[in-house]
């Protein structure tokens, strides 16, 4: 059998402003209608004995992943948590001692959940003959057949002695200049280092044990004290925080002498950079990507992506321009990869906009910051039919909420009240509340927040329908 592994725990910072910490790319439709995990997991249909997907992500990210499989209604089987990001190399060991659990022993095949492959059969073929090397005892990589000089990726050099389409590895290495990269592509015998792999459950825990002893310690110890957490595994924080943080070339794929590369050739990307979606989107007459209200006068070959107001691009050539509802990126299509540092940036000055967007997903729905000032701010706070935020308290804040659509059931102290549109309540500052919705249509409301202190960890839960801590 096929256990497949996706690993969505990635933050995707050169997307920003799209892709945020709290919300990154893998779980965002950036190539088509689906989000990324979505495409990962669809693309496994129709794969031979395949299981049901293991999903590892990180925690703040839980619900979300959750609710985007749910779309797919498909069931996976588990969701483990991370407490704390080490690289992928802890992640698909986790992966590894789960599937020890079963009754067999299945061939893992380890899918990063936010690349990009357009031709889905290809993929499955070459997946059809990982698995019949992994069953061999291999160690299974795939190398993207390169089409360009490309220096942001790393590469696999084949020996390419042998005749089938399955060679051994020679090496891994590092990203390459410009020059070293023409070499590359001239050789016919390197390809790019995709980060997908195949090998059985206990094949890589024997390579482990043998290169990474004290990793593979640290992952027993923290998948011993797993704990369930509603329909999630939630991973012990301190053992596994203790495993060194390290990827699976560098951990094991490097140092074994199993290791042997598939050539893929499937349209692959990892949609790395804003240059990327640039290449994957259909282009208009002058060459641009148009996403969203946009309008162009004399511009050529720009990525201009609106998601709340109109862009207008007169006059400019080899641009990126993203609008969100709080933040507006503006770059040379060439000098993208440079995001990140503006990422790093705003983290420095601690800035809510390298880690969240205005309208930020919660497991019952989602609010929207509408406004704000020196004591106040107004939120549009949406409930999803039949859910309910926690039972909970502020010390700095009082609250009017404004039902503007459907049905609220609030409680407030002692009293419980029934509200419908254009009715309103008050909340007391340090009044015990809470917001639900009993009706079969989402619920809206506005939230006016007025005190001293507005920030959200201002919140005392007493109770949680979706297990958060207090």
């Amino acid at each position: 059998m096929i256990l497949p592994v996706i690993l969505s725990g990635g933050a995707g910072t050169r997307l920003w402003p799209l892709s945020r910490e709290l919300y990154p790319k893998q779980l965002l439709p950036l190539a088509s209608e689906q989000t990324m995990l979505q495409e990962t997991i669809q693309r496994l249909d129709g794969i031979a004995e395949l299981e049901k997907p293991l999903v590892i992500c990180n925690e703040a990210h839980r619900f979300m992943v959750a609710e985007q499989i749910r779309q797919l209604d498909k069931d996976p089987h588990a969701i483990i948590l991370e407490p704390c990001g080490r690289n992928t190399a802890p992640a698909v060991a986790i992966a590894a001692l789960y599937a020890q659990q079963m009754e067999t022993d299945p061939i893992l095949l380890i899918l990063p959940a936010d690349h990009l492959i357009q031709n889905v059969p290809e993929f499955r073929r070459a997946v059809d003959l990982g698995a019949k090397q992994a069953k061999l005892g291999a160690l299974v990589t795939f190398g993207i057949v390169p089409t360009l000089p490309e220096t942001g990726y790393g590469y696999i050099r084949a020996d390419q002695s042998s005749v089938n389409s399955v060679y051994p590895v020679a090496e891994f290495v590092e990203k390459p200049d410009s020059e070293t990269a023409e070499k590359y592509l001239a050789s016919g015998d390197y390809y790019w280092n995709s980060g997908m792999f195949m090998f059985r459950a206990s094949r890589y825990l024997e390579e482990l044990e043998r290169y990474q002893p004290e990793m593979l310690k640290a992952c027993q110890n923290a998948f011993t004290n797993i704990s369930g957490d509603l329909d999630f595994q939630r991973l012990d924080e301190t053992t596994f925080a203790a495993s060194p943080a390290d990827s699976i070339d560098y951990a094991v794929m490097e140092k074994t002498d199993r290791a042997v590369v598939i050539p893929l050739d499937a349209g692959w990307n990892d949609i790395g950079a804003w240059s990327a979606l640039w290449d994957i989107h259909d282009h208009d007459a002058d060459g641009n990507v148009l996403i969203g209200d946009v309008l162009t006068e004399a511009a050529n070959n720009c990525y201009l992506h609106s998601s709340n107001r109109l862009i207008a691009a007169v006059g400019v050539d080899d641009l990126v321009v993203v609008e969100t509802a709080d933040a507006v990126l503006v770059a040379s299509r060439d000098q993208v990869q440079k995001v990140k540092a503006i990422v790093e940036q705003l983290r420095q000055q601690k800035r809510s906009e390298a880690l969240l967007h205005r309208r930020v997903n919660r497991p019952w729905g989602s609010y929207e910051g509408v406004d704000a000032g020196e004591r106040f701010q107004v939120k549009r706070i949406i409930v999803n039919p039949g859910a309910s935020l926690s039972l909970q308290k502020h010390h700095h804040r009082a609250e009017h909420w404004i039902v503007v659509k459907g049905t609220a059931k609030i409680t407030c102290g002692e009293k419980v009240m029934i509200l419908s549109e254009n009715q309103s309540t008050y909340i007391p500052l340090g009044e015990v509340h809470r917001l639900e919705n009993p009706g079969c249509i989402a619920l809206e409301i506005i939230e006016v927040q007025s005190g001293s202190y507005l920030g959200e960890d201002d919140i005392i839960r007493l109770e949680d329908d979706y297990g958060r801590q207090p």
